[in-house]
Parts: structure tokens; sequence; C-alpha cells
């Protein structure tokens, strides 16, 4: 983390979008048949999927810099930050772009737990081109996420919380989950970064997520 801070020219940009769908759909597959295996999918893990689609349009944030090199990703192997006995790891689910809503749940909860209990490959906790981490379990609502280097971005996702709407003429409360994006300035100027977040402010609110 200090090497991360001392070497990049990080800023973090702050947005809330609507929670609504998410939630609606996080209820479905709860209620979902059991065999269909999306019952356990969580709200992180739409979140996740979500953003995985999102990234596909904007490679400028999937990608490394090392030293002078720069280099943008095709295949998105996302890094997920847990929280474990021996402190922070950030497991890589490999070819995220690729797997279904499902799959990538699987596979979250596979190297969490393996992190959990130490039975990770160090091979699982290396080549990530982005990485998530989400503190909404524990209240917190934004954040300043420091970069997994040599990666150039990074989104935290916080707690889901009401927050007051334009409702016609009035003002009505709806659930709204807080993102936290940083990017490496170096790299990545703050237009582009806004709106690679605008893009995922809205594929959340929309969630038009196929399981």
């Amino acid at each position: 983390m200090t090497e991360s801070l001392a070497t990049t020219a990080q800023f973090t940009l702050h947005a809330w979008t609507s929670a609504v769908a998410a939630l609606e759909l996080r209820a479905s597959l709860k209620a979902s048949d059991p065999s269909k295996g999306l019952a356990g999918a969580t709200i992180g893990d739409i979140l996740n999927a979500i953003t995985v689609r999102t990234l596909r349009e904007f490679r400028y944030v999937n990608a490394h810099r090392l030293g002078d090199t720069y280099t943008e990703y095709e295949d998105i192997h996302l890094g997920v930050a847990c929280d474990t006995p021996r402190g922070l790891m950030v497991p890589v689910v490999r070819d995220a772009g690729h797997l279904s809503l499902r799959a990538l749940s699987e596979e979250t909860k596979r190297l969490a737990e393996a992190c959990r209990s130490g039975t990770v490959k160090l091979d699982e906790l290396s080549g990530s081109t982005f990485t998530v981490t989400n503190l909404g379990s524990t209240g917190v609502e934004l954040f300043t996420p420091v970069l997994n280097i040599p990666e150039v971005a990074i989104l935290g996702f916080g707690s889901i919380s009401q927050r007051p709407v334009a409702r016609g003429s009035g003002i009505a409360l709806e659930p709204a989950v807080g993102l936290s994006l940083t990017v490496n300035h170096a790299v990545v100027d703050g237009a582009p970064a806004a709106r690679f977040l605008g893009a995922l402010v809205r594929a959340i609110a929309e969630c038009s997520l196929e399981p």
C-alpha cells in the first residue's frame, strides 16, 4: 500500500446510484429454484457482474502501468478484496468477462473461502487487471480505495442506504449504493474516469443482467 501511494498519482471519484433494481433481482434469485444455483448470489455478486460487463467498454481502466509501460487488457481478471484472519487478500477471478452470474458468484465464494481457510494458491492471488473492494457490510457508504498496483483503477462499493430522490414535485427515499473509483491520474484523466463511473452508475440502476 505504501508503494502504491508513493509511486502513483491517485484520486478518487464518488457517486451514488439506485439499488432498487439490484435488490429486486437479488430477491428474485433468492426465491428461485435451488437447482439453478442462483439462490446464493449476493448483492456483491450482482454488482461485480455488472462491473465486469461495463469494463468491456472501458478497457483503459482494465489496464496495468508498470514503469513506463501501459497495457490495456481485453480479458478481465477480477481481483476481489477479501477480509481474512491474516489480513487483506485479493484473490483473482480469472476471465470474469466470460462468466455467468452463477459462475462468477460460485468462483468468488470459493476463492474467499480458500483465503479464509489458508488453502488459497499463490497463483490465485496474482494477475488481476481490475480490483473491486466492498465495505457494504460494515456500514461504510463511501471511501477511498488504494490502487492494487500495477492496476490503474480500483472500485469500492459501500453500503446500501436510503437516499432522497426527486419524485414528481416532491422528494422520496429509495435505496442507493455508494461507489468510489480510484484511478492513477498519470494514466487516466478525470473525464475518462468519470465516463466509466457514469456508465456503471447507469448500468447498476438499470440492472439489466442475465443470470
